[in-house]
């Protein structure tokens, strides 16, 4: 759903555009309170998952592809602020280093991919997780009914914002019909993915998930005037969303989840969908497409996801892979490290010591 330069026209742009970059100066501060030592490493980590599986293009209809947008996923695993910067720094990243959507579109992008699909999924997940059972099944099955949602939310923010703002003269009713309708099956193809990463966190890591927080309160004594984690006595319950000790180390999930992400774009991504997406169907058939401008990181040496002068599809695909996930997760990582440092100048010693 990237939408590139020429579909929304520039007044349209410029307001989504603002929009947008409010919308990440609120997640800048709300991600403090969501970020601490043990999450900023794996928002970074969250960020090029998902820009790797975003090259996972999976067959939807007849001629038609999608691929997971991420706000979901970003939101459940790491809160809704993060989230949201989360996508965003993929969709940054896509834009400038691949030219996968357009960069005057880039708000247009931001607004329907980061802001809504992040708002709608974490807004279900939240209502879906106090009425069900408090178990770690709960967890996953809200994830999966948010991710569902989410994407066909987002058709309708694009059909909205085209409505407004589009170049070509094309019915709302065919566009409305044919986004909801494709994005209503790529929404299935992104609950499974969101459902099964946060199902796989879950079970080796579920003090790491934001969206399971709730699950168990931890109890906390004041040590030598720190607060810490008091031990569990005993087994945890059935379901409990902590465990007595983590099975898995920081360090290991995450060098884990990147070994995966490297995997998954730099090898698996050879073999996605070359079918367009949702909306590059829709585009071609109604006739959106007709004013599309030439991207201006077109020259870019890794424009459509392809390695300048490595003439092997393969390896040029491979490489270009790569080096996104490693991109992303170190501009990613920057930005949330950054982020959780200023929480920590902003904690005063007389706020801490009243916790």
């Amino acid at each position: 759903m990237h939408v590139p330069d020429g579909f929304i026209d520039a007044p349209t742009s410029a307001v989504t555009g603002a929009v947008a970059a409010g919308a990440i100066a609120v997640s800048l501060r709300g991600a403090r309170r969501e970020l601490d030592d043990r999450t900023a490493p794996l928002a970074g980590l969250v960020a090029a998952f998902i820009f790797a599986v975003q090259m996972l293009n999976f067959p939807v209809a007849a001629g038609t592809s999608g691929h997971l947008l991420g706000g979901a996923l970003a939101a459940i695993l790491v809160g809704p602020f993060t989230g949201v910067l989360c996508v965003s720094v993929v969709l940054l990243m896509q834009g400038v280093l691949f030219a996968d959507g357009g960069l005057t579109a880039l708000g247009v992008n931001i607004t329907d991919m980061a802001i809504v699909t992040t708002v709608v999924a974490y807004a279900v997940f939240r209502g879906l997780v106090k009425v069900l059972p408090r178990t770690r099944r709960s967890v996953t099955a809200a994830s999966f009914v948010a991710a569902v949602l989410s994407v066909p939310a987002a058709a309708v923010a694009f059909t909205f914002l085209y409505w407004i703002g589009g170049t070509t003269d094309v019915a709302i009713g065919k566009v409305a019909t044919a986004m909801i309708g494709v994005h209503v099956l790529i929404g299935i193809g992104e609950a499974v993915i969101t459902a099964l990463t946060v199902g796989a966190v879950l079970a080796v890591r579920p003090d790491l998930v934001h969206g399971a927080r709730d699950l168990r309160q931890t109890l906390r004594l004041r040590v030598n005037g720190e607060l810490v984690d008091a031990p569990a006595a005993g087994s945890a319950p059935a379901g409990s969303a902590v465990p007595v000790a983590a099975r898995t180390s920081r360090r290991t999930l995450w060098a884990t989840g990147l070994v995966t992400s490297l995997v998954l774009a730099g090898f698996v991504s050879f073999y996605a969908s070359a079918s367009p997406d949702g909306l590059e169907k829709v585009a071609a058939d109604k006739g959106i497409d007709a004013k599309t401008g030439k991207h201006a990181a077109s020259d870019s040496p890794l424009a459509d996801y392809g390695v300048k002068d490595v003439t092997n599809a393969r390896l040029s695909g491979g490489l270009a892979g790569v080096i996104g996930v490693g991109v992303t997760v170190v501009g990613g990582s920057a930005v949330f490290w950054a982020v959780r440092r200023r929480r920590g100048a902003d904690a005063s010693p007389t706020a801490v010591e009243n916790v």
